[in-house]
């Protein structure tokens, strides 16, 4: 009688791995289909030398916002 049990826990412990396998191996094959398709319609941009150069000035922007925010905020 206990080794039936035993074997049918088994049975149960191996269709519920397999189910969770079973689910987890098609939500990876659904969201690398779904990678290629947002890739294929919607593409990223090239980096022109322009954006580049703009990126740099902007930085510097940003920097010197910073440094007054932390010059103000010492003085206060």
């Amino acid at each position: 009688m206990e080794e039936n049990l035993i074997i049918e826990g088994f049975k149960f412990m191996g269709l519920g791995m397999g189910t969770v396998f079973l689910f987890l191996a098609v939500l990876i094959l659904m969201i690398n289909l779904m990678s290629v398709i947002t890739h294929k319609f919607f593409p990223e941009p090239k980096a022109n030398n322009t954006n580049t150069a703009n990126a740099k000035q902007d930085n510097k922007k940003v920097i010197a916002a910073i440094s007054a925010a932390i010059t103000h905020h010492k003085q206060s």
